[in-house]
């Protein structure tokens, strides 16, 4: 089973309400191949909400205890990270995941870029935070933009 960001599935779950749709994970959600969720709104956000990055490092550091999640506003919302992303990994195990597809530069689930924490639009290497629980927990995580050439080695 495929586990994607709720976003990439066409739901306006982003922090401002948007959707990130893609076709291809459309196409997976409707073959049943793939499940969705929004780790964010499973941490207890709503949407729209204010935009959040990492300070002081990854999502690693974050579950390490050396970063914290920020809203533009200076509210500390590490916790909420934490706790969506460990219901994310539930449902995930519970569904016997193994591949993983969230979207790119979030604080949440960016798997190789994220927003650097000085809210100026800049990105840097790195992961989020469900990205860095999943991966210690051994599930494959890729970016949708990734998506495609997985799927032609699948086939």
């Amino acid at each position: 089973m495929i586990m994607v960001s709720a976003c990439l599935a066409g739901k306006p779950v982003r922090y401002n309400g948007t959707p990130a749709t893609d076709t291809i994970v459309e196409q997976l959600i409707a073959q049943k191949k793939a499940i969705s969720v929004c780790p964010e709104l499973l941490g207890g956000f709503v949407t729209p909400r204010e935009p959040a990055e990492i300070v002081g490092g990854n999502g690693y550091d974050v579950l390490d205890g050396k970063a914290k999640v920020i809203e533009y506003s200076g509210t500390d919302v590490t916790g909420m990270y934490i706790e969506g992303a460990a219901h994310a990994l539930s449902i995930a195990q519970e569904q016997d995941v193994d591949l993983v597809v969230l979207k790119e530069n979030s604080p949440s689930c960016g798997s190789s870029v994220i927003y650097d924490g000085t809210f100026q639009g800049h990105k840097q290497a790195g992961a989020g935070v469900t990205t860095a629980m999943f991966r210690r927990a051994g599930i494959r995580v890729i970016s949708e933009a990734e998506l495609e050439q997985e799927l032609a080695g699948i086939r």
